[in-house]
């Protein structure tokens, strides 16, 4: 199915309210989910069985579906861009096109659309010096870097490799269904140009706690170790996946576009969510509230753990987790 066809929403809780001098201002609905160590759910707060498109949060499941293909990433930094959602700063593209080099292949073979680095000061020097957006700015190229490699490994086609019936992209939903415990509900196109496959908040939780779960030496704890132990190459500098990995020891966490959020803690659980709204600003404060449930402790998370609301110069509120959210 490419799409369900329906735009019927449900009437999901509230999971982050803002709060501006002691003013209740905004609040962001969705669904969040917590499992345990063994995949049951400890905690549920709205729809969380219904698919939503996980986006950029697929991708450390994709990447495991590039190994079994052939791919062969020759440090952990090409397996975590691979996973990742880069910022476009020098050594991220430098790492993207090394993958393609690697294959016989250059930026030129990319499907995804150029792109200015989202990375503010890289950006800022781009448009001043007049460069135009490049393929490998793009933040999801090591992503694609890493399915061309993949294609070439496997001995299929280069050309088409975002098509949905090619051969690459089969094995990658055949992948995701498999590790989610549950069918991919509908296939779409993504930002960059790929498939794109929709999961619950539920299946994607319970395949990313695979990864982490996963024993040494398997394809799923490669990319797993591999994002952990290179979590610039994940996000960026001041990425909140590069920080909070950095901050929690063992933590895996990858975020997806329009409010998407996932992290895994080996033997502790997972937890994963969906903002109704699609937004940002609210999907650290519910993460990290349910990384609270899963026993990690409040010190490292406490960055994230709620952000400043400013006014007149000073902070005069937060967006935090809705008290029904809180452990």
């Amino acid at each position: 199915m490419r799409g369900t066809g329906s735009f019927n929403w449900p009437d999901n809780p509230v999971l982050v309210e803002v709060e501006r001098s002691g003013f209740l201002e905004s609040v962001h609905r969705g669904s969040l989910v917590v499992l345990g160590p063994d995949g049951d759910v400890l905690f549920a707060a709205g729809a969380v069985d219904r698919p939503v498109l996980p986006r950029s949060s697929n991708k450390p499941v994709q990447a495991t579906a590039l190994l079994a293909a052939g791919w062969e990433p020759r440090s952990a930094a090409e397996l975590a861009i691979g996973a990742g959602s880069h910022t476009g700063e020098d050594g991220h593209r430098e790492r993207a096109a090394a993958i393609l080099d690697g294959a016989g292949l250059g930026p030129g073979d990319l499907g995804c659309p150029p792109a200015l680095p989202s990375h503010e000061a890289t950006r800022v020097a781009w448009l001043s010096g007049g460069r135009a957006p490049e393929r490998l700015a793009m933040n999801c190229s090591g992503k694609h870097a890493a399915m061309l490699a993949a294609c070439v490994a496997a001995g299929w086609p280069v050309e088409g490799y975002l098509d949905r019936d090619h051969p690459l992209q089969r094995a990658i939903e055949e992948r995701l269904g498999e590790a989610a415990g549950e069918p991919v509900s509908a296939v779409v196109v993504d930002g960059c140009g790929a498939p794109q496959h929709a999961l619950s908040p539920t299946g994607l939780a319970r395949g990313f706690l695979t990864l982490v779960q996963a024993d040494a030496g398997s394809r799923a704890r490669a990319v797993a170790d591999a994002m952990r132990a290179e979590p610039w190459f994940v996000a960026g500098t001041g990425r909140e996946d590069t920080g909070l990995m950095q901050a929690v020891p063992g933590l895996l966490v990858k975020g997806g576009a329009d409010g998407v959020h996932v992290a895994a803690v080996p033997g502790a659980g997972a937890v994963a969510l969906k903002l109704d709204d699609g937004g940002d600003r609210g999907r650290m404060p519910a993460l990290t509230a349910g990384l609270r449930r899963l026993g990690v402790p409040a010190e490292p998370l406490a960055p994230w753990l709620q952000q400043p609301v400013h006014g007149g110069g000073g902070v005069v509120g937060a967006v935090r987790a809705a008290a029904a959210v809180r452990p």
